[in-house]
């Protein structure tokens, strides 16, 4: 492939995408092939890093989740604090309706989980699994379709997939957080003060950010919170204004640096260690258990009936408006395409179990759902935006 078209390629905003749905299907291929003892080896090398007394030891697969993970939650914050300053959540009037249908897309699918694993005592703590977005493949099925989609329709699923990451973040924080280490979180405290004190004091070089950074993480991930929840955090400590004669906005600049960092490697690196589902001795009945079943029907089902039944609610009531340029059709298409849990639904997953019995089938039920979301999403919206008469030529 020439160097042009590669360029052309990663210019796309539909390849972070394309590059994420290619991890996971090679995943699939190689853990169902005469490979998948070596992608499994893989997944298990240990790596441990010291500093005297202080050592972090664990496989691959956790060094992905934990500290490459950390890094795309540290992306989210970064969004997250500037859309609520300056962008699509600064104003009650932009946050009403994704708000309100990023809720109910949290509510239903959870309720349906439940609904199917109530009489279980611990398939029941995988309830938050189908309540999560994946906004990177969502977005990128989306802007497949080109520039017909209504920039406003684009914003609403941006939004609503901001408030998803943040409804997850906060399941996370209380839901999923065990052991608790008061001196290493005491220390984690100590680091976000600090960059805190810095951003008050006008401080806009990053590497003081990061550096102070590194040991929140580290700190965090000793304290039996989970280490990504640090780069939420440290995120919310990052200057998005300056009072400098360049205007130089170091959150800006970080979201610069980092996104095609995370889009191109951390997410796909997490979908590769993560999606890789063994088939072998599955039947069409492995679906209809009720832990995939919950989740696939979580995704597919309660995702639509939230985020639509929320957004019907509040247009027709007239406590918010439809997206200018957009219809029903297309708001219904992107309601589909919020079934698609993927990255954060595969995360809370590994969080809520850690045997294998329970990943194999998370990654079933995930896959499912995410599958049949994203594909009927994609053919809802091509279909409303066909019916869209083309405006007359003067």
């Amino acid at each position: 492939m020439p160097v042009a078209a590669i360029r052309e390629f990663f210019k796309l905003e539909s390849a972070g995408g394309i590059c994420l749905f290619f991890a996971a299907v090679v995943a699939i291929i190689l853990d169902n092939s005469a490979l998948s003892q070596y992608y499994d080896a893989f997944l298990s090398v240990p790596v441990s890093v010291q500093i005297g007394a202080l050592e972090i030891a664990k496989p691959s697969l956790l060094w992905i989740n934990d500290g490459l993970m950390a890094v795309f939650f540290f992306l989210i914050g970064l969004e997250i604090k500037r859309e609520a300053l300056e962008g699509q959540l600064s104003t009650v009037n932009q946050i009403a309706l994704p708000g309100v249908a990023a809720i109910g897309g949290m509510a239903i699918p959870a309720a349906i989980y439940a609904y199917f694993n109530w009489s279980n005592p611990v398939d029941i703590n995988g309830w938050a699994i189908p309540a999560a977005t994946d906004i990177a493949f969502a977005l990128g099925i989306l802007m497949l379709l080109g520039s017909r989609v209504p920039l406003a329709i684009k914003v609403f699923l941006t939004a609503v997939a901001i408030i998803d990451d943040l409804g997850a973040i906060v399941i996370i924080a209380l839901f999923y957080t065990e052991n608790l280490s008061l001196t290493s979180l005491a220390w984690g405290i100590g680091g976000l003060v600090i960059c805190a004190i810095m951003n008050l004091r006008g401080v806009t070089r990053i590497a003081p950010y990061i550096l102070i950074g590194i040991i929140v993480w580290v700190a965090v991930l000793k304290s039996g919170v989970h280490a990504t929840l640090a780069g939420v955090l440290l995120a919310l400590a990052v200057p998005l204004r300056t009072t400098d004669a360049e205007g130089h906005s170091p959150l800006r600049h970080l979201e610069h640096i980092l996104h095609p960092w995370v889009a191109f490697l951390v997410l796909p690196m997490f979908a590769f260690a993560n999606a890789g589902v063994n088939f072998s001795g599955m039947t069409f009945a492995s679906l209809l258990e009720p832990l995939p079943l919950g989740i696939a029907l979580g995704l597919f089902v309660g995702k639509q009936i939230g985020v639509f039944g929320a957004c019907f609610l509040m247009i027709k009531t007239g406590l918010a408006k439809m997206p200018e340029g957009a219809n029903w059709g297309m708001l219904y298409g992107v309601s589909l395409l919020c079934g698609i849990g993927f990255t954060m639904s595969l995360f809370i997953g590994g969080l809520a179990f850690d045997d294998a019995a329970h990943a194999a089938a998370i990654r079933l039920g995930v896959l499912a759902g995410s599958v049949v979301s994203g594909t009927l999403g994609y053919f809802v919206i091509k279909t409303a935006i066909a019916k869209v008469k083309e405006p007359k030529s003067a």
